[in-house]
């Protein structure tokens, strides 16, 4: 078990040194801003919605290693998703970071797995949620912003 979660370990600092889909879109049709104030978490999400499919996601930010490697992890599972498979994920996601058991299908997650130590801390299932929670928001075209408070 000491080697899985060095894994898991490896792949969230991989993903908060290097984040993928880093960046503002200008073409964005979708948009939303979140908060964590007990970490002091910021992450804004930027979608390309056409015909109900993610054409292009990214995001900006500034936060803990676990908010940032969730939202790049978070963006290069979702692009070229529909809405419907994103809220699936997102859900499914949820459920692994706030559940006190092991989700029914663990592959289903694929690489989202190395949050599930997450839900020992609960501290840090804020950190790992926002932005899959200001993802939704910006799905949803909500106006105001996330908070995890």
């Amino acid at each position: 078990m000491s080697e899985l979660r060095e894994l898991y370990q490896e792949v969230i600092l991989d993903h908060n040194k290097k984040p993928r889909n880093f960046h503002v879109m200008e073409d964005a049709n979708h948009h939303a801003d979140g908060h964590n104030p007990l970490c002091g978490d910021n992450v804004s999400v930027y979608l390309q919605l056409d015909n109900g499919i993610i054409q292009d996601i990214s995001f900006q930010g500034s936060g803990c290693a676990i908010s940032k490697a969730s939202a790049s992890l978070m963006t290069s599972l979702v692009k070229g998703k529909t809405i419907a498979e994103a809220e699936v994920l997102f859900n499914r996601f949820h459920d692994l970071v706030t559940s006190s058991g092991e989700t029914e299908d663990g592959e289903a997650l694929g690489k989202l797995a190395v949050f599930s130590g997450v839900r020992d801390y609960p501290a840090r299932v804020k950190c790992a949620s926002l932005p899959w929670h200001t993802l939704h928001a910006a799905l949803e075209s909500e106006a105001s912003a996330v908070s995890t408070e």
